[in-house]
């Protein structure tokens, strides 16, 4: 697998990167047990649609479930790596109990083990919800990226890791909870 060089294209994503910097220093030089985790576009139950921080996939579920046309920034071609709720926790557990020697100071990318475009999971969660996704299409957002996929055989190899919830499954349990929650 390629590996994408680590140049950040937000403040957020510096942030991000600088924080998994202090946790390798801080292994390396006082030997403290650092394990970073990457979590690429976390989703499942419990979200909140009305949140300024919401992810999109609650923000298409609220939409398709309230007939409103769900907002794609770009034309919808860009694509991602999506993480279940269930993988993250799993994940989360593996790398506690991981062996410090093999993973201490390291960053771990927690996803999904395919990509999909946001054209592609609006269609999915179209079909889960039994209804037509009609997205608006608006500008594309400053900074995102075109494609992100994650790179998982670190996670496995190191912590035992690798996701077991796949998108269709965690979106009709998602989908689920937010249809038992209005209900």
């Amino acid at each position: 697998m390629l590996h994408a060089p680590l140049v950040p294209r937000s403040p957020y994503a510096v942030s991000k990167l600088a924080g998994e910097h202090y946790c390798r220093v801080w292994s390396e030089l006082f030997g403290l047990d650092t394990v970073a985790l990457r979590y690429f576009n976390v989703y499942g139950p419990r979200q909140r649609p009305d949140s300024a921080y919401a992810a999109v996939i609650p923000l298409f579920t609220h939409a398709l479930r309230t007939g409103a046309r769900p907002v794609v920034h770009g034309d919808g071609g860009q694509s991602r790596s999506f993480a279940y709720i269930d993988d993250v926790v799993a994940a989360n557990l593996a790398a506690a109990a991981a062996p410090s020697q093999a993973c201490s100071g390291k960053a771990y990318n927690i996803a999904g083990s395919s990509r999909y475009t946001l054209l592609q999971l609006l269609d999915e969660l179209g079909a889960t919800l039994g209804v037509e996704a009609d997205p608006e299409h608006t500008d594309p957002r400053p900074g995102d990226i075109r494609h992100s996929f994650a790179d998982l055989s670190a996670a496995a190899r190191d912590l035992g890791w690798e996701p077991k919830v796949d998108l269709a499954e965690g979106l009709r349990r998602t989908v689920d909870w937010f249809t038992v929650r209005s209900d």
